[in-house]
């Protein structure tokens, strides 16, 4: 089993990778064109409420509840009344999504004025962010029905091509941005308007590229809508309050933004941040839960409890050896990563400082929001969305009382800290929580497990420090090769030294891991 499970992990990772090389440069190329200029803010700030709608109906409560029902649907019924269900779903979501979509044109303003109000301090700011907003309300549509398709596609074990779809969103964006900014602005037209059409064009893509997949499995859409239907209103029963219980990130998000815009440029510097930050949870962390999460589901529908304590465990342990060094390595070398990966045109020196000090205090998060990726999902499997829900509304409260105070000693890049400890709260109580419910937690594993992965990280950590502070006397100029070979060399010193570390401590999940990157079996 997880053998399986690291094969589909491996699968995912290396679709994830792409898609996240992808958005590196997707927001390279933004950062570029508008660095932490008033257009970024006023982007970043009209994607908040769709993302947050997205979050709610798309990719998250609805990805949770749709595939461990979808799972046993098929299982019990079979392939045809799996797809039954999901035809069911992508109607009801093109009404739901569609609603708010309306809603959210309509009215733009007040939502607008609402968390962005300081944005009226700068003239055509808060005017701009309006206009951006009703833009970009379609995406909720279109990324809830890519979603939909990803979680039929994920039910009946085929991972790749749903892990590879956000590749697509990024390159769409990637070319609208580069080839319509410049037409825009020979057009005398506001050059932000580019990023808008690429997020609704990497949107359409998404959902289509997934498609001809779903055709092949024999998947045929079929416009009805029975509300009666015991499956569906099983996936409605799930969601209706597991819209909050995974939402929890993107609304601390809106509070963050909402704290964020009287200081000028604050709004993209987190949000540059926060991609950098979620890049090793979107290899990792999104990876390894995606493919732990039928076989959750299948267990929790067999009543296989004890199978289901080893599969979290071994998720965990996995997800461990993989996100703690890469937290320590974001912490360390956070500002020279900035400056290699987004400083160039109207992205500053003053934009790299302002990112990497909120990428610092964002950095500890990866450890939560990679676990919630996996533990979430199974309290779902196990149908259960209340604990979820109860333990988000308590994370909400804690992380806007974290900010208001963070942010009144640290500035903004405090709302980034009390992010994280707020995910991390939210982790651990939910894993807490699991393993009552399961009876048991293997938590002697995990925290063996998390020690000595802590100790290797540690280890390279500080020879990262040092080995990016000699190469920084040697290759000392601003310029990108210099700024390359300095975090390339220090992040090669680190790996050794890390996998010299592994070896000494017999870290097994993390000696696995590094396996399976460089292509070679490893059982746990």
């Amino acid at each position: 089993m997880t053998e399986r499970l690291g094969r589909s992990a491996g699968l995912i990772g290396l679709a994830t990778l792409a898609s996240r090389v992808l958005g590196l440069v997707r927001d390279q190329a933004q950062a570029y064109f508008f660095g932490t200029s008033m257009q970024a803010d006023a982007f970043v700030v009209a994607t908040r409420v769709p993302g947050l709608l997205r979050e709610l109906f798309a990719e998250g409560a609805m990805s949770a509840a749709l595939v461990p029902t979808l799972t046993r649907t098929i299982a019990k019924e079979g392939k045809e009344a799996g797809f039954r269900l999901g035809s069911q779903v992508i109607n009801g979501l093109l009404l739901i999504t569609g609603a708010f979509v309306l809603i959210g044109i309509v009215f733009a303003t007040p939502l607008t004025t609402f968390f962005a109000s300081e944005f009226a301090a700068v003239p055509g700011k808060l005017e701009l962010t309006i206009e951006l907003t009703r833009i970009n309300m379609p995406f909720l549509l279109l990324i809830a029905l890519a979603a939909a398709c990803m979680g039929m596609l994920n039910a009946l074990r085929r991972f790749f091509v749903p892990a590879a779809a956000p590749a697509m969103f990024n390159v769409v964006f990637i070319l609208a941005t580069v080839i319509l900014v410049p037409i825009l602005h020979a057009r005398g037209l506001d050059t932000v308007m580019a990023l808008s059409i690429g997020m609704l064009g990497g949107g359409l893509a998404q959902l289509l590229i997934q498609w001809p997949s779903l055709a092949r499995e024999g998947y045929r859409h079929r416009w009805v809508l029975n509300v009666r239907d015991p499956a569906l209103r099983q996936v409605m029963i799930l969601m209706g309050p597991g819209t909050l219980g995974v939402a929890a990130g993107q609304i601390n998000l809106l509070v963050n933004t909402w704290l964020a815009t009287p200081t000028e440029g604050a709004a993209s510097a987190l949000r540059f941040a926060f991609q950098l930050m979620y890049l090793p949870i979107g290899i990792f962390g999104v990876a390894i839960a995606t493919a732990s999460i039928p076989t959750l589901a299948k267990q929790a529908g067999e009543g296989a409890q004890g199978s289901m304590i080893a599969t979290v465990s071994w998720a965990i342990r996995l997800m461990l050896a993989l996100s703690v060094p890469a937290m320590v390595g974001l912490i360390v070398l956070a500002e020279p990563i900035v400056g290699l990966v987004l400083e160039r045109g109207r992205f500053d020196a003053d934009s790299t400082l302002k990112t990497a000090g909120a990428l610092a205090f964002y950095a500890p998060g990866v450890l939560g929001y990679s676990v919630v990726k996996i533990v979430s999902p199974t309290f779902y499997a196990l149908q259960d969305a209340r604990t979820p829900v109860l333990i988000s509304v308590f994370t909400i409260g804690l992380n806007l009382v974290l900010n208001l105070w963070l942010n009144s000693i640290y500035g903004f890049t405090g709302l980034a800290l009390g992010t994280a400890i707020a995910a991390n709260v939210n982790a651990g109580l939910l894993l807490y929580l699991l393993s009552r419910r399961l009876g048991g937690g293997d938590f002697a594993r995990i925290l063996v497990t998390l020690v000595k992965v802590s100790l290797a990280s540690a280890a390279m950590g500080v020879a990262a420090h040092y080995a990016h502070g000699w190469l920084l006397t040697q290759f000392a100029e601003p310029v990108l090769w210099h700024r390359f070979v300095r975090v390339i060399g220090a992040i090669g010193v680190a790996i050794a030294v890390l996998t010299a570390t592994a070896y000494v401590l017999r870290i097994e999940e993390l000696r696995a891991a590094l396996a399976r990157v460089f292509g070679r079996r490893q059982k746990p």
